[in-house]
């Protein structure tokens, strides 16, 4: 019994009576003006439904009185894009014209009679009532009074679905909007993914030149190194403060643009870290690498940085020949350093799977491992 009078204590079942209501105030208008043609405003309902903006409307008001404090992504808000949506927005403003004059015709009337009904029961005759007008009261009537209340409990709670599910079919988002919601959702998981490789490379790099420069300057025994070491750490752990601080600002404001992100043409600050870590790096970078399309440039500086950071993490204080060369179309970025046994830390999986995944994210290809005697990373990028 209480699942069944479960519906009687949710609100929605009082806001989709109170939409299914809203379509009767206008007939009620009319009627005042014109009794005699009630059929009028379902007539006007044609050409309204026509309006692009009628959809936004009427899907804002289903999803707040149909389906209220729900994200329903069921019923759309966009406007009518195209001739398919306009007429499915005119079926469902007469269908639920047709299912408002029910609710009315029953929330009205079916009261009514269970009154008529207690009448009887009473001894009192009901001429107000056309289908009990020739009854003759009797006590028996007094069981049939309950009946068209559990009949309008039933209606109320039917009717109610049922416009849901009508809404959900003629105001649901059409197949181009399912499409984009679809891009839109990929775009959020594909960006989800670039933060997540970001933070491990930035962080990564950031910690990796820390623990490298602490240790070397914690057995140097010179002043003078041991300052420069600090300064490294410093300025490393700054940068990485100033990426995590723009990652999160990405996270806070989706529609932030990525244009602060560095690039190739900041390169030299890698470089110098990797130097200031131990590294010898000779470096090569030719081309305008002013010109490279953002993405690849971005995608470029994190490969680069991945490198270095392998680098300096399992091979020490080494010398490395860094080549980043801008061709007429392709970019090719190439990190060599001599092979040397393992140094303790994490392995280079991650990092390198890192750098594969960035480069096939934008239609390149990475080579990565011994090559002729020197620990290679090669990467060619396509620049359009």
């Amino acid at each position: 019994m209480a699942r069944l009078l479960r519906p009687l204590l949710r609100g929605t079942t009082y806001t989709r009576l109170l939409h299914l209501w809203v379509p009767m105030l206008v007939v009620s208008v009319w009627m005042w003006v014109e009794m005699s043609t009630p059929w009028v405003p379902a007539l006007a309902l044609l050409p309204v439904g026509l309006i692009p903006a009628v959809r936004r409307g009427e899907g804002v008001q289903a999803r707040l009185l149909l389906t209220p404090g729900e994200r329903s992504q069921e019923i759309s808000v966009a406007l009518s894009a195209t001739w398919r949506d306009r007429l499915r927005t005119v079926l469902w403003l007469e269908v639920r014209m047709v299912l408002g004059g029910l609710t009315a015709f029953g929330t009205v009337w079916l009261p009514l009679l269970s009154l008529a009904l207690a009448d009887l029961a009473s001894g009192t005759a009901t001429p107000d009532v056309p289908v009990l007008r020739e009854a003759t009261p009797h006590w028996a009537y007094v069981f049939l009074v309950p009946l068209p209340l559990v009949a309008l409990y039933g209606f109320v709670v039917g009717l109610g679905e049922l416009i849901t599910a009508l809404a959900f079919r003629f105001l649901g988002p059409s197949a181009v909007e399912r499409l984009a919601a679809l891009e839109e959702r990929t775009e959020q998981l594909l960006e989800r993914t670039r933060i997540a490789r970001e933070l491990h490379d930035s962080i990564g790099h950031a910690l990796t030149v820390a623990v490298v420069q602490a240790g070397a300057a914690r057995t140097a025994g010179d002043p003078a190194f041991t300052d420069r070491a600090l300064e490294a750490i410093e300025e490393t752990g700054r940068t990485a403060l100033e990426d995590l601080e723009r990652v999160l600002g990405i996270l806070r404001e989706s529609k932030r643009p990525v244009s602060s992100r560095p690039t190739l043409t900041d390169a030299d600050r890698l470089l110098e870290s990797a130097r200031i870590s131990g590294a010898k790096v000779d470096a090569e970078l030719t081309g305008p690498l002013d010109t490279v399309a953002g993405p690849v440039s971005r995608e470029g500086y994190r490969i680069l940085q991945e490198a270095l950071t392998n680098v300096v993490r399992h091979a020490g204080a080494v010398p490395v020949h860094v080549r980043v060369s801008v061709g007429h179309a392709t970019l090719d970025l190439e990190v060599r350093n001599p092979l040397t046994a393992a140094i303790p830390g994490p392995g280079r999986g991650s990092g390198l799977r890192s750098i594969r995944e960035r480069a096939a994210l934008l239609g390149g290809r990475a080579r990565t491992g011994p090559d002729d005697g020197d620990w290679q990373v090669h990467v060619e990028l396509p620049l359009r």
